[in-house]
C-alpha cells in the first residue's frame, strides 16, 4: 500500500513478469473487519498496476499476473456444474468482493492501458507454512494441543483443495508456455466437505472425533466451490498432483516440527 516504495522496488528490479499474490484472504477476518481487505486487495492492486505501467514504458512486454480466487464466482449447489472462466461473478463476502474488484481492475487496466495480463482464479490452498488462521493448519494445531475443533454449521460445505506447490507450478507453467491476456481457473480436483476433511486429518493423526465441535454457521457461508480445469489443461501440460494424503502428511509434519509457526 506504499506506492512510493513499491515504485522504487519495481524500478530497481525492472521485472518482465509481476506475479501478484499479496492479499488479505481470510473470509472470517473480512466479516469482522472489511476495511483492510479493501485497502490491501483493491488499493494495493491499483498501486501494483500503476507501478507496472511505469515499467511498461521501459519493457512494453511486461506481464501482470493477478492471483485471485474461485470465491469471486459465489457458490454452487451440490449438483451444479463446476465454475468455468465464463461463470458470473457473485461474491458473497467482503473478501471475495474485494478480490472480484481487483480482478476487474486488472481487466480494465489491460484494456485501457494495453497492459499484458494473466488472471488466475484458484481453489483453496494448503501446505506447510500457511497462516494458522486457515482451516487445515488450524485443525492440525487444535489436534496437537488437544483442543476442540470448531466446524461451522453442519460441516457439509464443500471446498476444492489445491496443494500450494501445485498452485505455484501451475503459475510457472503458464509463463513457460507464454500464456498472456487470458483468465484461467486453477483447481486441485479434490472436492471434500469440511467435516470429511476434519475427520480425515483426525484419522491421519490418530485421534478420534470427540474433538469436533459444531458452532454457529458463518454469515453468508458459501455452500460449494468446484473448478473446471479444462482451459489450463489445453494451454499447458500442468496437472495437479493426486497425492492428497501425502500432501496433508507433509503439512501435518511441518506443524508438528514448528509448533510456534
Amino acid at each position: 500500500n506504499n506506492f512510493e516504495d513499491v515504485l522504487i522496488a519495481f524500478k530497481n528490479f525492472e521485472p518482465d513478469i509481476v506475479v501478484h499474490f499479496a492479499a488479505e484472504s481470510h473470509v472470517d477476518n473480512s466479516v469482522l473487519g472489511p476495511k483492510i481487505f479493501l485497502e490491501t486487495n483493491i488499493i494495493g492492486t491499483f498501486n501494483l498496476l500503476q507501478a507496472s505501467l511505469e515499467i511498461k514504458k521501459i519493457l512494453p512486454s511486461l506481464v501482470f499476473h493477478h492471483v485471485s480466487t474461485d470465491e469471486v464466482y459465489g457458490d454452487l449447489n451440490f449438483h451444479d456444474a463446476k465454475f468455468t472462466e465464463l461463470s458470473n461473478y457473485k461474491p458473497s463476502s467482503p473478501y471475495s468482493a474485494s478480490k472480484a474488484s481487483s480482478d476487474l481492475l486488472v481487466q480494465s487496466w489491460a484494456r485501457t492501458f494495453k497492459l499484458n495480463y494473466v488472471i488466475t482464479n484458484c481453489s483453496n490452498n494448503f501446505g506447510p507454512r500457511q497462516h494458522t488462521e486457515k482451516l487445515i493448519p488450524n485443525v492440525i494445531r487444535k489436534i496437537l494441543s488437544n483442543k476442540k475443533i470448531p466446524i461451522y454449521g453442519n460441516g457439509l460445505n464443500i471446498r476444492d483443495w489445491i496443494y500450494a506447490k501445485d498452485h505455484s507450478q501451475a503459475i510457472i507453467s503458464l509463463h513457460e508456455h507464454g500464456v498472456m491476456n487470458e483468465k484461467i481457473n486453477i483447481g486441485g480436483e479434490h472436492e471434500i466437505s469440511n467435516l470429511s476433511l476434519v475427520r480425515h486429518i483426525l484419522k491421519m493423526m490418530g485421534r478420534n472425533e470427540d474433538l469436533i465441535e459444531f458452532v454457529s454457521d458463518r454469515p453468508g457461508h458459501d455452500l460449494r466451490y468446484a473448478i473446471d480445469n479444462s482451459k489450463i489443461y489445453t494451454l499447458t501440460d500442468w496437472k495437479p498432483s493426486q497425492h492428497f494424503d501425502q500432501n496433508i502428511q507433509e503439512t501435518i509434519e511441518w506443524y508438528e516440527n514448528n509448533p510456534d509457526w
